[in-house]
């Protein structure tokens, strides 16, 4: 249609929102799905950040807000990176968007002329190389493969980096696969950004408090000073306060990039809302309770996942270090018949017949820019992933 912008044909739909579309469809026919194809948390939100947005609403803070967000929970971010990352930062280097792809896309859209290169890690959440897109910038997809555990090694980071090259973005731990940087590894990859100072560093850091065992969460910033006036981190309160639908992100960097970045959101959605900010205060500074138990729930559940998903003919599952997402491969089962006789070509052809036999929903993994693999997300029962672990097994005992 030629009234529609070009820009749109160089996006793709996120194949996430598409399958848990698919799987809503099949439960309102009646038939019985067990999702695992979305990124959030079963638990509820905190009763006391509840408790802040109703004392906030019974306050009258439901006005407009400054669009970078409200000083108190700008400070309270200042508070929070320097406590649990070690980061310093005035209120006027923080921003707050409505979650935290807001924030990315607004970096982005502040920062990006055509050409511009941005280096994305695959597998990639799937809305960096699309963000990209929609920016005017070219999506540069570097390989972080199984053999390495989905890191990022620094030769391929070298090899990618080129003149044009004006971020690289990193997500750690992942989505989709969970992998995550330790000091020493996060170290190798910022020697090498050390090396070329044309090149800005945006974090992804929302998994920060979901990593399991005794694995320690690192920030690019926080390993290397040296990076820090060319650093944004980005961070936000969903997954580990299970505030999805809140939507609240973050960041903090340089006042030159925070100040763009609320020229944009000015003219775009201006603040965000008002109670979901005060609510964001509670998150960040009141009672950190109950992140022990919603890490103790997820890490049993991944050990679980990871169990069952190895003792399926045909699928490989490494141990992530973190997030809530399995990022298992199906290369063995390509070429197979599937149960409706039809051949498994693509890990999409795989998770489609999945969900067509034993309604389980997964993505398929090349919809993340490396497959043939599948997400799966461990964000929901035992007893429900239990189950699908038994359906899954039972599918691929199934392939002929």
């Amino acid at each position: 249609m030629a009234f529609l912008a070009d820009t749109l044909s160089r996006v793709k739909p996120s194949a996430t929102i598409m399958m848990t579309q698919k799987a809503r469809d099949l439960k309102a026919k009646g038939k019985d799905v067990i999702s695992l194809s979305v990124g959030e948390p079963d638990f509820d939100t905190p009763d006391n950040i509840k408790n802040a947005a109703i004392e906030a609403i019974r306050r009258g803070e439901t006005k407009y807000t400054p669009v970078s967000g409200i000083p108190q929970l700008r400070e309270a971010i200042c508070r929070k990176l320097k406590r649990e990352n070690d980061l310093d930062y005035k209120p006027s280097q923080t921003i707050v968007g409505t979650g935290g792809k807001h924030v990315i896309f607004n970096a982005l859209m502040a920062t990006m002329n055509p050409g511009d290169e941005v280096i994305v890690v695959a597998p990639y959440w799937v809305s960096y190389p699309e963000m990209v897109g929609l920016c005017g910038g070219t999506p540069v997809l570097v390989e972080a493969t199984m053999e390495h555990d989905f890191k990022l090694q620094p030769e391929d980071l070298e090899r990618a980096i080129t003149p044009k090259t004006k971020w690289i973005i990193l997500n750690s731990p992942s989505n989709p696969s969970g992998a995550a940087y330790s000091w020493d590894e996060m170290k190798k990859l910022t020697d090498v950004l050390v090396r070329h100072p044309h090149v800005w560093i945006l974090t992804d850091d929302m998994y920060e408090h979901l990593v399991y065992g005794d694995f320690k969460f690192v920030t690019p910033a926080q390993v290397e000073p040296n990076l820090y006036e060319r650093t944004l981190t980005m961070n936000g309160v969903s997954k580990a306060y299970a505030m999805t639908g809140w939507r609240i992100g973050y960041a903090a960097g340089p006042e030159t990039l925070i100040k763009a970045m609320d020229f944009v959101q000015g003219q775009q959605t201006s603040g965000t809302s008002s109670i979901s900010q005060w609510a964001a205060v509670e998150a960040l500074d009141g009672t950190q309770e109950h992140l022990p138990r919603f890490r103790k729930a997820f890490e049993d559940r991944r050990d679980l996942v990871v169990s069952m998903l190895n003792q399926a003919n045909g699928l490989v599952c490494p141990k992530p270090e973190g997030a809530f997402y399995v990022y298992p491969s199906c290369a063995a089962t390509i070429g197979k018949k599937a149960p409706s006789g039809k051949t498994i070509e693509t890990d999409e052809d795989f998770v489609l017949e999945l969900l067509e036999s034993e309604g389980v929903a997964a993505v398929h993994g090349s919809a993340f820019g490396l497959g043939p693999n599948l997400r799966i997300s461990y964000a929901t029962s035992n007893e429900a992933l239990e189950e699908a672990g038994r359906r899954i097994q039972r599918f691929c005992a199934a392939l002929r």
